[in-house]
């Protein structure tokens, strides 16, 4: 990630590793459990399929049917299973910067959290609440695909005491079959892209395709950073496809 952050011209203040901070996410963990308000579930993805409705994000919304269980005497750490959090069943009202009204009762749209999963991973919505605070973060500007997990964080920071962040959401590079890039879905991976356009052809063709720029330039960041303005990004995600035909 690193070596192709730097390829495409992009630099930053610090380097951050997570792996650095897990004392301080047991430390969160220790907190919710103490507050009374961590449980284990012991209901499986097939489970949730089965009886569940969608929530906002298209994934099957937890029916908190686990909320009346309670952690094993000898603590969290003991749990064999998924931990989760009990959230208040309270609405979070909140639009971004970006005009995106992400409004949710995330309790009920989307269910109580998984923090701890049954491998003992901690699982990506209290790592990133966590981390954010401890880094004294103040904006958060991240992909459509998170947005509706930002109500369930924004209750987490508030049970754990920890400041809320202003928050950013913009469009995503999507397959030609509604799917974002990623690798999951076999995307170019970065070498590949590395062989086929120089740094500066990259940047311009995600210039253009963001709405930075109207044609596909070679530029550097650098280059945008100094004409950039949010109005200019569009809203809506782009359809389009890295992957070389045969």
């Amino acid at each position: 990630m690193v070596e192709a952050l730097q390829w495409l011209g992009l630099d930053w203040d610090h380097l951050d590793r997570q792996s650095e901070l897990v004392r301080y996410h047991e430390g969160a963990i220790d907190s919710l459990a103490k507050a009374g308000v961590l449980y284990p579930c012991s209901c499986s993805r097939r489970e949730l399929r089965e009886r569940c409705e969608r929530a906002p994000d298209n994934s099957f919304a937890y029916d908190n049917a686990c909320r009346t269980r309670s952690l094993p005497a000898a603590g969290w750490r003991e749990s064999s299973e998924a931990l989760r959090v009990r959230l208040p069943d309270t609405r979070v009202e909140l639009v971004d910067e970006s005009g995106t009204d992400l409004s949710q009762t995330p309790a009920l749209d989307m269910g109580d959290p998984v923090i701890v999963r049954r491998d003992g991973v901690y699982a990506y919505h209290l790592v990133v609440v966590v981390d954010d605070a401890q880094r004294s973060v103040t904006r958060v500007v991240r992909g459509n695909d998170l947005a509706t997990s930002t109500a369930t964080q924004i209750q987490l920071q508030s049970l754990l005491g920890l400041s809320t962040p202003r928050y950013r959401h913009h469009l995503l590079l999507m397959e030609e079959a509604g799917e974002k890039l990623a690798k999951l879905h076999k995307s170019l991976p970065f070498g590949e892209i590395r062989e086929m356009w120089s740094a500066t052809e990259f940047c311009g063709l995600l210039a253009k395709l963001c709405g930075l720029r109207s044609e596909a330039d070679g530029c550097t960041p650098q280059e945008l950073l100094a004409e950039f303005s949010w109005s200019k990004v569009g809203r809506d995600d782009q359809r389009f496809t890295l992957n070389v035909s045969p």
